[in-house]
């Protein structure tokens, strides 16, 4: 009985010490079936070969990339940035300028004029075209002037100015009920510097949008 067991502990140990790998082992047991001259040594010895499997390996874990979900059909759309009303601008004490990103633009005029240029028509008629796309939006037009000129002048003009843009959007199919005007002259502007470039800035009409809310 001693002879058979260091037998079978010879067998198992040139295995797996010949053999390191246990890919290896396990091969080796297969293509020599005598060398395995009993069952419960197979047996043992393919236990220890799937443990050393497991337990190490010469090949690194492969990285899995990750896959967002698939972008739903009725995700909402980037709302478009609101101008604060120049009420708004001056209760805060900043600058009434109008967002890069908001949906109406300003248009501009020249030096004590009313009159409206090319660049500016083509503003108002894009406002139109969103003022059709939202039509439970109601719009303040304020009129601005530069500091050029007294108080009162500048709130005159600034009136004129705001109802020269109502008027066009108007022209475009804008119901009059949809508009409101206000003048703030040169009380509310852009620029506080005392330069030309300044007084351009400041010379404009602005939109300012709000939701009309429903009566009950």
């Amino acid at each position: 009985m001693r002879i058979n067991l260091d037998k079978r502990r010879s067998n198992r140990e040139d295995v797996t010490t010949s053999h390191g790998n246990p890919k290896s082992a396990m091969k080796y047991l297969y293509l020599n079936p005598l060398k395995a001259r009993h069952s419960d040594f197979v047996l043992a010895a393919l236990f220890t070969a799937m443990a050393l499997a497991g337990c190490s390996t010469d090949k690194s874990p492969v990285g899995q990339f990750y896959s967002p979900p698939p972008t739903r059909g009725d995700a909402v759309a980037p709302v478009a940035a609101r101008s604060q009303s120049a009420m708004e601008a001056i209760s805060r004490g900043v600058a009434a300028v109008t967002p890069s990103g908001a949906a109406l633009k300003d248009i501009y005029y020249q030096f004590d004029s009313t009159d409206l240029n090319t660049e500016a028509q083509e503003i108002l008629k894009k406002n139109a075209l969103w003022m059709k796309a939202n039509p439970k939006t109601r719009i303040e037009v304020e009129g601005h002037c530069d500091d050029v000129g007294s108080a009162e002048y500048n709130l005159a003009l600034g009136a004129k100015r705001a109802q020269v843009a109502k008027d066009f959007l108007i022209s475009q199919g804008i119901a009059p009920d949809r508009l409101v005007t206000i003048s703030y002259g040169k009380e509310a502007p852009a620029c506080f510097e005392q330069s030309e470039e300044c007084r351009v800035q400041n010379r404009r009409a602005r939109f300012v949008s709000f939701t009309e809310l429903p009566t009950s």
